[in-house]
């Protein structure tokens, strides 16, 4: 095996040359570096080592004629052992590339790869190379002939939220190899049941590679979500159906291809926020053996600055740290052909120099002005949990999307029952100008969302008042106390039929609110099923029927309105904005675009709009294009109501959906008197004869 010298350029990472394979990994600190490769046939044996060489732009480098795809190697670095001075060299640990293409091993948290019990002692005497979890040289080449990214505009996109492993690990209807695969996510029954739903766009909760927790391990439990990354550009091989790690990139790959073939886009939740090496007493696997001082925030005194809640904060605003985020990142682009990312913690991400929040960070000014990254889709998630400046809703710059935490809180509260929330949904309802009009951002940076994987799921929210999460074995402590949710009468499960047909109808009329709102909605994968969690709001450690879709259970009503609503809003261009309402009349119409209704069909006043016992309102919407109006009638209360549908003794209304009657679609109404169900949201179209808005109070 030959090893040779350097030449330009020098990419972080692996490359294939004609040279032969050359390696490249960067350290500012580190005094000395070597590779160490080892046979992928024994992965215990280290078959060579290399000292590198370093440039003058700390990148350590050496070229090995004879290594081929599927070796497997590693880095050493060695320097000081000076924790006070964010220096924490351990030659005796095997670290990880961190532009490693696919990793090799079960990351199991060993003790092996801890430093020791105090983290500010010197290292100790174990040498964990033979167990430690190995880089893999990949070949990269993928026919990716025929693919298409479908580039679904902002305003028609329906975003997907699931788990690679949970949505088909129990489908009867894939070969038990594929299922909780890539492989089964690219399967057509996957493909065509998303399809059909009519979601245009899935978003993978995390498929980095990532760690499970020791904490977790210890209780038998571990860390299903994957918000523990420890490799930026690796898919995590725990979701492949093929153990060898080149196959598993290629089948992460092919589910992309599939998905775009389907017309479904592919989003990322990204982790760039911290690693899975946590705090000072966690495993040294990458940042921490290689330069700690420059990939992790640290204060005057080198302690980790913690704005993530997970022990340390990637430093985003450092070279290294913002090269090796933003080459991931068009990794992810050009070479896996994702369409676009959902970045976790995002205001960690979108630091400065100065740990602060900035619309000009060094990260976000990066991606503004990045050829490949400013033309994909691109999610925040504005917050962290630092004290200073966490909550960062309707911060982030164009072209930036942010999920917005201010929709869901207030829409649940809403159909809640809540008092003294007619004004604000109407807001929320109407693509939160209030929040993103400022900025001159438009209606479609709000990407409106109910629930997640992070919380209570569609079903427990109105069927639960309070988390039970006591599965997670932290005696019910963790997870959120603010849900807003409610259990209709009963804790749980209930088979009390009333109790039973008010939930059934507060998700209706809270799937309705997401499909119709402005802005760009967000689903949460078996809300449209009926899937419960059993009250856990926290099932990030639940890898198990707790968190998996249920794919023998299925609330087909739910199922079957899901589907109608999502139909309507794809075809209504009315109600896929991309401007907000300005209360400007039609010329040809004589209608607003927005009237709202009081319950006898006059104009909402100031007055009535804050009046916190005010339970039913209505919303009047002027066609976009020659569509048809639509009039809307929400209510939140517990008891009937009759509203006024506007027009003549000529007008004609045609019922769309009506969530307290779902068998109401198709019926016929003239202008006058309508009765409204308690908690029931009901939409209906403008068939003839004429409607005219209210008179101004």
């Amino acid at each position: 095996m030959t090893f040779s010298g350097f030449d330009h350029p020098l990419t972080p990472g692996v490359t294939l040359t004609p040279e032969g394979t050359r390696f490249v990994v960067y350290s500012a600190h580190a005094t000395a570096m070597d590779l160490c490769l080892y046979d992928p046939q024994n992965p215990r044996r280290e078959i060579a080592r290399a000292r590198m060489r370093r440039t003058e732009d700390h990148l350590w480098h050496v070229t090995v004629r004879a290594a081929a795809p599927g070796t497997l190697y590693g880095f050493r670095a060695h320097g000081a052992w000076h924790p006070e001075k964010g220096m924490r060299f351990n030659p005796r640990k095997l670290l990880l590339d961190p532009y490693a293409r696919a990793v090799f091993g079960t990351p199991d948290a060993a003790e092996h790869m801890l430093i020791t019990p105090d983290p500010m002692h010197p290292p100790g005497s174990i040498d964990n190379g033979p167990m430690a979890l190995k880089s893999v040289v990949v070949d990269e080449s993928f026919d990716w002939q025929g693919d298409r990214p479908p580039r679904t505009p902002w305003q028609d996109t329906v975003i997907y939220e699931l788990h690679v492993k949970g949505f088909t690990q129990t489908h009867p209807d894939l070969p038990v190899h594929l299922r909780g695969t890539y492989a089964g996510l690219a399967n057509h029954v996957t493909t065509d049941y998303l399809r059909g739903l009519g979601v245009t766009a899935v978003q993978l909760l995390p498929v980095h590679a990532h760690l499970d927790d020791a904490f977790l391990l210890e209780r038998g439990l571990t860390n299903y979500w994957g918000y523990n990354t420890l490799g930026f550009f690796a898919p995590h091989g725990g979701y492949a159906s093929i153990h060898d790690p080149q196959e598993q990139v290629r089948e992460f790959k092919g589910m992309v291809k599939a998905l775009h073939a389907a017309g479904i886009e592919v989003i990322l939740d990204v982790v760039y926020n911290h690693t899975a090496e946590g705090d000072p007493h966690g495993p040294t696997m990458l940042f921490r053996g290689l330069d700690d001082a420059t990939y992790y925030r640290q204060d005057a005194d080198h302690n980790y600055l913690n704005v993530t809640g997970c022990g340390n904060s990637v430093d985003s605003a450092s070279t290294p740290g913002l090269r090796l985020i933003l080459d991931s990142l068009r990794h992810w682009v050009t070479e896996m052909h994702v369409d676009g990312f959902r970045f976790d913690l995002a205001v960690t991400v979108a630091r400065d120099e100065h740990d602060a929040f900035s619309a000009f960070s060094p990260f976000l000014a990066a991606v503004a002005q990045d050829p490949v990254l400013s033309r994909v889709k691109l999610i925040a998630e504005p917050w962290d949990i630092s004290r200073m400046d966490s909550y960062q809703v309707g911060a982030f710059p164009a072209p930036w999307r942010e999920l917005n935490g201010k929709f869901r809180d207030t829409v649940r509260r809403f159909w809640r029952g809540d008092g003294d929330t007619t004004a604000e949904f109407a807001k929320r309802f109407c693509g939160s100008q209030d929040i993103y009009g400022g900025a001159a951002r438009p209606p479609l940076a709000s990407v409106n969302f109910i629930t997640s994987h992070d919380g209570f799921t569609l079903l427990d929210l109105v069927s639960y008042s309070r988390k039970h999460n006591q599965a997670n074995g932290e005696e019910n402590r963790d997870g959120d106390d603010h849900n807003h949710s409610v259990n209709c009468g009963v804790e749980g499960p209930s088979d009390d039929p009333v109790i039973v047909e008010t939930r059934a109808r507060l998700r209706r009329s809270l799937m309705a609110t997401l499909a119709l709102a402005t802005g760009v909605p967000f689903i949460n994968a078996g809300d449209e099923r009926g899937r419960t969690q059993l009250g856990n709001n926290n099932a990030y450690c639940q890898d198990n029927e707790l968190s998996w879709i249920d794919w023998a259970e299925c609330d087909e009503g739910m199922l079957a309105f899901t589907k109608q609503v999502l139909h309507l809003r794809r075809a209504r261009r009315t109600l896929r904005r991309v401007a907000y309402f300005d209360g400007k009349t039609d010329p040809g119409r004589g209608l607003r675009d927005v009237t709202w209704l009081e319950g006898n069909g006059t104009l909402l006043c100031h007055e009535e709009w804050h009046d916190p016992h005010r339970c039913h309102f209505g919303a009047l919407l002027a066609g976009v294009d020659g569509e048809p109006a639509l009039a809307l009638f929400f209510n939140r209360g517990s008891s009937a109501a009759d509203v006024m549908l506007p027009g003549t003794k000529k007008t004609r209304w045609r019922v769309l959906f009506d969530t307290a009657q779902p068998l109401a679609a198709g019926l016929m109404h003239s202008a006058g008197t309508l009765h409204l169900d308690a908690a029931s949201f009901l939409c209906l179209e403008h068939v003839a004869g004429p409607v005219t808005g209210p008179d101004l109070c």
